[in-house]
């Protein structure tokens, strides 16, 4: 091996073969983007954590145990995202880097899926709240939200899991380990995803939001045309559905959000599975804009008029 080859060998794998310092003997870009998005996944998600549990009144609405549920597993997305970082820091080096590889990506998936399929939840909660109001207390229980909770965590664990038996990559793209880019994906197991997934989230999601919008324009017509005809009445009818309508704007907001940084992703995802398109930069950039996501969401908690729902 010639001097050349030698130097290079010691280098660190750079997915994006750019901002290698030989001072730090790292990969600065790909450190920088990784430590930023961790700091600040974990920081927000830690912030909408503490403000539910020093305002007890807000985890009474049903909504809130999902949006709960979604801040932990964001949380939890921050912390895995320090494997990256002390690899690229050599801070990891003797552990195994194709079981590393696997167990991150594994996690990754799982946590985002937990996101998506709460997201969906949450449409369907709306969804019920404002198509049967008068029967929602008796069809959302507290034990059928653990129970659902549960379900969340359970089927997001179990569908990625077939990844650890070959059947795949599990959908982790941003390659800052070695072996993942090597780890090729499988138009299968893709499909199995796609259909098992990413479609049921997405198809819910567009199913409740639409008709939840209609719902409410009809109400907000209707408290319209009865305003202009007697004049304000109090209680105004349908004051509950125009409240409704607040709360399902601000979720679908978030839910907007999700799928914008997400639809990149996908598509590369489809992109690479099919054979049809690969790219090193592609791949990170897409993966590690989707899992920003996980810090989204505490943005628009503070916008102006998007309160968390109480």
């Amino acid at each position: 091996m010639n001097a050349t080859e030698l130097n290079y060998s010691t280098e660190p794998f750079c997915l994006l073969d750019i901002g290698y310092s030989q001072i730090f003997n790292t990969c600065l870009l790909e450190v920088a983007v990784i430590l930023f998005l961790t700091v600040l996944i974990i920081s927000g998600n830690l912030v909408v954590i503490f403000v539910f549990h020093c305002a007890p009144l807000l985890s009474h609405h049903t909504t809130s145990s999902f949006i709960q549920t979604m801040a932990y597993a964001d949380l939890l997305v921050g912390v895995s995202c320090l494997i990256p970082s002390l690899s690229l820091l050599h801070h990891l080096e003797g552990l195994n880097e194709k079981l590393t590889c696997m167990v991150f990506s594994y996690m990754v998936c799982v946590l985002k899926s937990v996101s998506m399929a709460s997201l969906a939840c949450v449409s369907i909660d709306r969804y019920v709240a404002i198509t049967r109001p008068l029967s929602y207390t008796a069809l959302v229980t507290p034990c059928r939200l653990r129970t659902c909770i549960t379900l969340i965590w359970l089927y997001s664990a179990l569908i990625f899991l077939p990844s650890f038996f070959g059947w795949g990559k599990p959908g982790y793209h941003g390659d800052v380990f070695q072996w993942c880019s090597s780890w090729g994906t499988q138009p299968l197991f893709t499909a199995f995803l796609v259909a098992a997934l990413y479609a049921p989230a997405a198809l819910t999601v567009c199913f409740t939001y639409a008709h939840i919008f209609r719902i409410c324009r009809q109400h907000t017509r209707q408290i319209s045309e009865r305003r202009a005809r007697f004049g304000p009445q109090d209680p105004e009818p349908g004051e509950q559905a125009c409240t409704d309508k607040r709360y399902a704007t601000v979720l679908f907001r978030i839910t907007s959000v999700f799928y914008l940084l997400w639809l990149p992703y996908i598509i590369y995802f489809l992109l690479e599975s099919a054979g049809i398109y690969h790219h090193a930069i592609a791949s990170f950039l897409t993966t590690w804009l989707a899992i920003s996501n996980s810090f989204c969401n505490c943005l628009i908690y503070s916008l102006p008029e998007a309160p968390l729902p109480a």
